[in-house]
């Protein structure tokens, strides 16, 4: 007769640093807090939970009674704990130094909060680099849990997968865990009658003494926030059901995972190749690989082999979003940058807000970008920026830097200017276009230049062919988020256009035709540059005066035409209520709105949001044209359009002679009205 087969159910929590209230309210209420209570029903049913530091302090915080309630479980031996990076950081993504920190502090977090101290640990987007082990180990972490999608690239084959191997690195060990795939698809979409007799199935393959596991974790989010997910779940009491079919099970008993590693023995040695979950080798390719990508995939699953050969058949990896997009690689080069800085400052400089700032700042979702990742959301960059901004000013007044210097942060093979001056910041890029990457205010703690380029991305043929009507889920259960499509906003085909230029401040253009600036060294505390389209000639600077930023033009040479400049600006409203244009005393409108001006000297843009504003100012009347500037993006809520900057085109007669164009940066109690 078969052994019991041990059910090891984990789930994971997370909402990203900076997510909006409401958001984490709804979480609360549609998942957190039912999923608790009707655990909470059944002491008997062992499982494990990840709740990540961020989301971890903000229910405490707001919801203490659910927390006390965890806490019970803890105490009464129901709930492991496992522990990660306190902001949910990308371990391989961040300096040694950092991954030991960010461990140690979310499971001193997790002993203190709720009386465990973590064994194992999540790994953020099951995201596997051998590099991790010695940080891991030396935190304490015994075991973590990656896929088994892992195990087949190495090798194994799927009927091995029922228990815990064991890989080395730099003379450290570690334990891995092998995430059942299969359950992964199953809960909670299939009736769980259904779930649980395939779970009592893998009995019939355990060994004469026992000793094999089912192995899941997952998001929990599932169980909840995902579409149809709250009805399925606990309106209709799918986890009641399988909780109690479980409990019912002679051939099923649930197990903690630390009791399962210490009452058993690994499997034997394992490398596992660098790699995360499937999907996410797909999202991690540009649209045309990622293609290609999905064609072989097809003409596998169509030739019927592609279920025992997958492993064979891979994509990417995670850290290619940093090749693939600009605006992600920029943020992590700046992070890497500050988190040196910060391990270079003298003993008792360096503060907690300080390595707090820095680990806010590692916080993985703004990093990427597929049916989850948050690159493409405005107020996920926004918080890593935020963060990076405010250490940024504790460093400089620890150890001040110059008020100009040039260095290639995003190791891209060309240089970037910065201009500083302890209040405003801003950062040029010397690729020919004289324009400015990123643009800060300390006092506002902001990055008017974190925005986004449009490009071309793989689920954009899906947009095509669906039509913008949403499909219909056939069969028992509910469908998945990866298998929907569904729309939330109406989606043109100019929407998904790829833009010809980088989204940032002050493109310019001559009679239409992009301007191409060579760099001139000044020795001075500006930028300056020159560009020669015969017989005109244009020299460009910026320089900061205080809250300022000045940028200058002068024009030589008869040319007939118009010169124009584009502003992209990043403000935190987007198009929401609370952003607003400002011109003469009125409000023609907010910036998701097409605000046109044939003669414009001076206009504010106001920002509750931001609790500040700027205010646009030049020296000659410009035509003036503002819009909003959106990208269509996945999540799995469906195709959605997102507001990322507010793109403003300026544009004067060549026979102008010189401008100035001032940018004022104020806060709330400040700034007036123009």
């Amino acid at each position: 007769m078969s052994q019991p087969i041990s059910l090891l159910f984990g789930v994971h929590a997370h909402q990203p640093v900076g997510n909006f209230p409401e958001v984490l309210a709804d979480a609360h209420l549609r998942c957190y807090q039912p999923f608790l209570k009707v655990l909470y029903r059944y002491p008997n049913f062992c499982f494990a939970m990840h709740i990540s530091g961020w989301l971890l302090d903000y229910l405490i915080d707001r919801y203490p009674e659910d927390m006390a309630l965890l806490r019970e479980m803890v105490a009464r031996g129901q709930v492991e704990l496992f522990g990660a990076g306190d902001t949910e950081p990308v371990l391989a993504a961040i300096p040694t130094r950092d991954r030991i920190g960010q461990i140690q502090t979310f499971s001193d977090k997790l002993e203190t909060k709720l009386g465990q101290r973590p064994q194992g640990a999540w790994l953020t987007e099951r995201v596997w680099e051998s590099t991790v082990v010695p940080a891991l180990a030396d935190c304490g972490i015994r075991y973590v849990i990656v896929d088994d999608y892992h195990f087949l690239c190495a090798g194994k084959a799927a009927t091995e997968l029922d228990g815990y191997f064991t890989t080395e690195e730099d003379g450290r060990k570690l334990d891995l865990f092998p995430i059942s795939e299969a359950l992964r698809y199953k809960l909670p979409f299939s009736p769980a009658n259904e779930v649980v007799a395939y779970i009592e199935s893998l009995a019939e393959n355990s060994l004469a003494g026992g000793g094999n596991a089912a192995i899941y974790f997952d998001d929990i989010e599932k169980f909840g926030i995902w579409p149809e997910t709250y009805q399925w779940v606990y309106e209709k009491g799918w986890l009641d059901q399988f909780i109690q079919g479980v409990l019912a099970s002679s051939r099923i008993r649930t197990q903690h995972y630390r009791d399962y590693h210490s009452g058993g023995r690994t499997r034997g040695i394992v490398y596992l190749p660098t790699t995360s979950y499937i999907e996410m080798n797909e999202w991690t390719l540009p649209a045309q690989p990622a293609s290609i990508y999905a064609d072989l995939v097809q003409q596998a699953k169509t030739a019927g082999w592609y279920e025992r050969h997958k492993a064979f058949l891979r994509g990417g990896i995670w850290r290619n979003f940093f090749s693939r997009y600009p605006e992600s690689n920029w943020m992590h080069k700046r992070m890497l940058g500050l988190s040196a800085r910060l391990a270079a400052l003298p003993e008792g400089q360096n503060t907690a807000l300080m390595k707090d700032k820095l680990y806010e700042s590692q916080a993985n979702d703004a990093y990427w970008h597929g049916l989850f990742g948050g690159l493409y959301l405005p107020h996920l960059r926004r918080a890593v920026y935020k963060a990076m901004v405010e250490l940024e000013a504790m460093l400089d007044t620890c150890m001040p830097r110059p008020a100009r210097f040039v260095e290639d942060t995003d190791l891209d093979g060309t240089e970037e200017i910065y201009l500083q001056n302890g209040v405003i910041q801003a950062v040029l890029k010397l690729d020919g276009g004289g324009t400015i990457c990123e643009l800060d205010s300390y006092a506002l703690r902001h990055n008017f230049g974190d925005t986004l380029r449009r490009q071309a991305e793989h689920y954009h043929h899906r947009i095509h062919r669906s039509g913008n009507n949403a499909n219909e889920h056939s069969g028992a259960g509910i469908a998945s988020a990866h298998d929907r499509v569904s729309f939330k906003h109406k989606i043109d085909a100019v929407d998904m256009e790829a833009d010809e230029h980088a989204r940032e401040l002050f493109v310019d253009r001559l009679n239409g035709a992009f301007v191409s600036y060579r760099h001139e060294t000044s020795a001075v505390d500006r930028a300056c540059f020159r560009a020669d389209v015969f017989p005109l000639h244009i020299k460009k600077s910026f320089d900061l005066a205080n809250n300022r930023l000045l940028v200058s033009y002068h024009f030589a040479g008869e040319v007939e035409g118009m010169f124009s400049t584009e502003i992209n600006l990043a403000m935190p409203s987007c198009d929401g209520w609370s952003g607003r244009y400002i011109h003469q005393g009125q409000i023609p409108g907010g910036f998701g709105q097409l605000l046109e001006l044939s003669t414009m000297t001076g206009l504010t843009l106001d920002d509750d949001e931001l609790a500040g504003s700027i205010v646009l100012n030049v020296s000659s009347p410009a035509a003036l044209r503002a819009q909003p500037h959106y990208s269509v993006s996945q999540s799995e809520g469906g195709f959605e359009k997102i507001m990322q900057a507010v793109t403003l085109k300026l544009e004067w007669p060549l026979s102008v002679g010189e401008l100035m164009i001032t940018l004022e940066f104020n806060t709330k109690k400040h700034h007036a009205h123009r």
